[in-house]
């Protein structure tokens, strides 16, 4: 079971990266030509990144408490040793704050009526999702 969620994890993460960097890169677009926030390209382009990112980390949270690294925590020395503070510290407190952060910026959105705020909240706190997202990405164990 472990080898299947870690590999559906790991393909999920490629859609989750895709989705947010349109949903920032259709944001950008937004606010600097100054388009109107559509509810039927924007809204949705938004929201699939939200939803994307809410099933990756479940995903990952189910991961993290079936994965053979979780017993590490028993042995002690996870702080020391830098692979294990990455898989079960950084990377899943990282990527928690990322998740939040996401799901802020697509409450902000609906708060505001004017759709240059619109798109600056989404464009600024989905940014900010994906780029602490790409910071603690275990690469070594994607690139395995």
């Amino acid at each position: 079971m472990y080898s299947t969620l870690n590999l559906l994890h790991s393909y999920w993460a490629y859609f989750t990266l895709i989705m947010l960097l349109v949903a920032v890169l259709n944001a950008l677009n937004g606010y600097f030509s100054k388009n109107e926030f559509s509810m039927s390209k924007d809204f949705r382009i938004s929201l699939f990144a939200l939803i994307f990112t809410h099933i990756q980390i479940l995903l990952g949270l189910i991961l993290y408490f079936t994965s053979p690294y979780f017993a590490s925590w028993q042995a002690g020395g996870v702080m020391g040793d830098s692979f294990l503070r990455l898989v079960l510290v950084e990377h899943p407190f990282i990527n928690l704050i990322a998740v939040a952060l996401i799901t802020i910026g697509w409450s902000k959105h609906k708060k505001v009526t004017a759709s240059k705020s619109k798109f600056k909240n989404i464009a600024l706190f989905y940014g900010i999702g994906l780029v602490l997202i790409l910071l603690r990405i275990p690469y070594m164990l994607w690139f395995d």
